[in-house]
């Protein structure tokens, strides 16, 4: 696969995110929300960071499995109950996301909701890649 990640001038920085993500390849991946869901199916984690990482690594873990890695990320949707929570966090979020998917960043949107499927979860991540 290849990708060009494209942050415009013309757009406000683009600060852990890409503002477009130009993906060419054969096989499109489209991965389904995760929470920081155990292999239990139990909510882990009682703060967002904690749930941010479980949830992101569940992702991944999906990714891999079809075959891809972060790098292949072309979409991610961060849904999340608390948005000022997120934001006020989300230095911290970064780091989780660097350390477990490095630097390069997808497109990506923050959406505040009520609630996720499970009470307990703070945080779901969705989105697609596209691999080689």
């Amino acid at each position: 696969m290849s990708t060009e990640r494209l942050d415009p001038p013309e757009l406000s920085p683009a600060t852990g995110f890409s503002h477009a993500v130009v993906a060419t390849g054969s096989r499109v991946v489209f991965l389904a929300g995760q929470t920081a869901l155990d292999t239990g199916g139990k909510v882990v984690g009682e703060t967002l960071p904690e749930q941010f990482e479980r949830a992101l690594a569940n992702l991944l873990t999906a990714l891999a499995a079809a075959g891809g890695a972060p790098a292949d990320l072309a979409r991610v949707t961060v849904y999340a109950t608390d948005v000022a929570a997120y934001r006020e966090r989300a230095a911290e979020l970064g780091r989780v996301w660097r350390r477990l998917a490095g630097r390069d960043y997808p497109a990506m949107a923050v959406v505040g909701v009520v609630r996720l499927w499970d009470e307990e979860a703070m945080v779901e991540l969705d989105g697609f890649a596209v691999l080689p």
